[in-house]
């Protein structure tokens, strides 16, 4: 772009256009045994006494029975419950690493059997139509000047003349931004001093 190299590389590397060039191996599987459990509960940690006794809530030391409150009438008063500070939640050993662990298993690949190279993917008969997909412009963003060709020398006589181009018509803009901005200016009155309104 400019050109600027922006991007390069070969069509099947971004986009699957063409099988891949490798397969997992069909004959082989993770084997039974195999430990991909990096870490394990440990067995010599026990729950302590009592865990499981303790509420998640408890009734508000704090709260006191209102002084308008009638039992016969709002029936007998229960004070509200708070969540209990003591509570720990549900117990869980805690965990160590596993002696067993193998890591991630990887399936062996081997090359497919339906991948053919293909040189020329790129090409085509003729261009009709060129596809921009514009994720975010400026206001006042204009796309032109394009050049689709697979020699290099051709491009490089080309982007003296689109710059040019692109040059002057950014100078264009840039003076009739500068003219709107000198029209919009507000009128400065003059300033007269003292002695100057007394010769007046």
């Amino acid at each position: 772009m400019d050109g600027v190299e922006k991007k390069s590389g070969a069509i099947p590397d971004f986009w699957n256009i063409l099988p891949p060039k490798k397969i997992n191996d069909p004959s082989q599987s993770k084997p039974s045994d195999w430990v991909d459990e990096r870490l394990i509960d440990d067995p010599d940690d026990k729950k302590p006494e009592g865990w499981d006794d303790i509420p998640a809530e408890i009734i508000d030391p704090a709260a006191t029975k209102p002084d308008d409150w009638d039992d016969d009438l709002d029936g007998e008063w229960e004070a509200p419950k708070i969540s209990n500070p003591d509570f720990k939640g549900p117990w869980n050993p805690k965990k160590i690493d596993n002696p067993a662990y193998k890591g991630p298993w990887v399936h062996p690949q081997i090359d497919n059997p339906e991948y053919n190279e293909d040189p020329e993917l790129y090409a085509f008969d003729n261009f009709k139509y060129l596809g921009i997909d514009v994720w975010q412009v400026k206001s006042g963003t204009i796309f032109g000047h394009f050049l689709l060709t697979d020699d290099w020398e051709t491009a490089k006589a080309e982007i003296d003349v689109i710059n040019t181009i692109r040059d002057g018509e950014k100078a264009k803009k840039d003076a009739d931004t500068a003219a709107k901005a000198a029209e919009d200016k507000p009128i400065e009155e003059p300033v007269i001093t003292e002695e100057e309104k007394e010769d007046l």
